[in-house]
């Protein structure tokens, strides 16, 4: 069995040594000097208790050398999904099966929906549809990810909090391929619970990233501050709306109420979402997945989105004048 982990950051690279620990032995994608030293160190996380482990992981920034792979994580960030395309080619096969592990609305979203928007292609992910012809949505499996993680030093990551992976097929289905995977997961330390409708844990999530990422990235505000702020919780809590609005209209139910998602990121405390990170490091930013899509799928459905709009166009000003997009 060949399992391939494509994004050997902080998800990935906690993913590798995880599924290494118990036996499962896995390839990594990775880059620069994070790849260097994985090849001659091998690869070590720290737990949320400073304990570290180590391991030798195959890992490579070639993927024709590994072939065609039968489990394909794929960790990297959703601005890098279009440009990585011709590297990911050789790792897919017709039997392959691809779990995406990326914040925001997936690029799949519409495949196999049950309702009139089924197979609606999101202009702003893929505007030429190239996607598909590479990872065949037949083939994808879809994940929530909630681990928080850094990569504190190249060849090092550091694990902060969470351990779930949600996962689900895009029909609702429990296939045998999907019991696999909660199955390694499980036995690896995660929690990995198969859920019937993953796009309804896709908006719980989405719902708090498309509000507190592009606002810490305007304000330097951590998660705790923007929600202990009158103005701008309340801000959150309007954006929030907006995208129930557009997740009930899509067929989703988002279970939790505004305001038990808003506490829930304040007890997170003194936490920098990845965009502020992002904007920090001088790297490109998620706004197309988490922020831009969701004013797509406004229009899609006749639902306004004021508050979306407003951030997005400050956030999208900020990102270029940086030059983080």
């Amino acid at each position: 069995m060949k399992i391939c982990i494509f994004g050997g950051g902080s998800i990935g690279g906690l993913l590798a040594v995880n599924l290494e620990r118990i036996g499962i032995n896995v390839s990594v994608i990775a880059r620069g000097q994070h790849l260097e030293v994985m090849k001659k160190n091998g690869l070590t996380l720290i737990n949320s208790l400073g304990e570290e482990t180590s391991f030798i992981v195959n890992c490579t920034d070639d993927p024709n050398s590994l072939g065609i792979q039968d489990y394909l994580f794929i960790t990297i960030k959703s601005p890098a999904l279009l440009p990585s395309l011709e590297n990911l080619k050789p790792l897919v096969g017709k039997n392959t099966t691809i779990i995406t592990c990326m914040n925001g609305i997936p690029h799949w979203y519409f495949h196999k929906l049950d309702n009139k928007y089924a197979n609606y292609k999101i202009k702003c992910l893929d505007a030429d549809l190239l996607i598909d012809s590479i990872l065949p949505p037949d083939n994808i499996v879809g994940s929530v990810v909630y681990p928080a993680c850094e990569i504190v030093k190249p060849g090092t990551i550091k694990h902060i909090a969470g351990n779930r992976f949600s996962l689900g097929e895009p029909d609702g289905s429990e296939s045998d391929r999907l019991k696999f995977i909660s199955e390694i997961l499980k036995k690896s330390g995660f929690r990995a619970p198969i859920q019937k409708n993953i796009r309804d844990e896709i908006w719980l999530k989405l719902i708090g990233n498309l509000s507190f990422n592009p606002i810490s990235a305007l304000t330097g505000a951590t998660l705790e501050q923007i929600c202990n702020d009158q103005g701008t919780e309340a801000i959150v809590k309007e954006m929030m709306i907006e995208a129930k609005t557009i997740a009930e209209k899509l067929g989703a139910k988002i279970s939790m109420s505004i305001e038990k998602r808003i506490d829930g990121a304040r007890k997170v405390g003194a936490h920098k979402t990845s965009m502020l990170q992002d904007i920090e490091a001088g790297k490109p930013i998620e706004i197309d997945s988490i922020i831009v899509a969701v004013r797509e799928l406004g229009e899609l459905t006749n639902s306004p989105t004021p508050n979306i709009n407003t951030i997005l166009n400050l956030t999208i000003q900020k990102a270029k004048l940086i030059g983080c997009l």
